[in-house]
């Protein structure tokens, strides 16, 4: 099955109800989308940030139960080393937490949805991005 993981702009997307990331999301399966352990961390953060809104609590409550969260391994991290000093080489680094994102998904095999182009220089990485039409 193929895996789609939402980066941490798309979880935000979704939860601002962008139209037609809304619609990809909806018709895809459950099963074949996931998150980040780095993301849920990020959404976490941003929660922590904003305990009044309580409406954005339960939409990322209720998002966390439904999305696999795939955990950080000592595979994610073999992969994130190979994926950095390759960035580094060519001279295109990533902030520490896409990067760790973006490696994550090479590991696992999944298309990242993003709307970040970013992402576009790490080798491997299957970008897609749902708010386009």
């Amino acid at each position: 099955m193929k895996r789609f993981m939402l980066d941490t702009n798309s979880v935000s997307h979704l939860l601002k109800r962008q139209r037609n990331l809304v619609e990809r999301v909806v018709g895809a399966s459950m099963a074949a989308l996931c998150i980040s352990v780095v993301t849920e961390g990020e959404m976490r953060f941003g929660l922590a940030r904003r305990p009044e809104a309580k409406a954005l609590h339960a939409a990322v409550a209720e998002l966390l139960r439904r999305l696999d969260v795939l955990p950080w391994t000592s595979a994610t991290a073999q992969c994130y080393g190979a994926v950095r000093a390759e960035l580094e080489r060519r001279g295109r680094p990533l902030g520490p937490l896409d990067l760790m994102i973006a490696a994550q998904a090479v590991e696992a095999g999944a298309v990242l949805i993003t709307s970040d182009r970013a992402f576009r220089f790490v080798a491997g990485l299957k970008v897609e991005d749902w708010t386009l039409t």
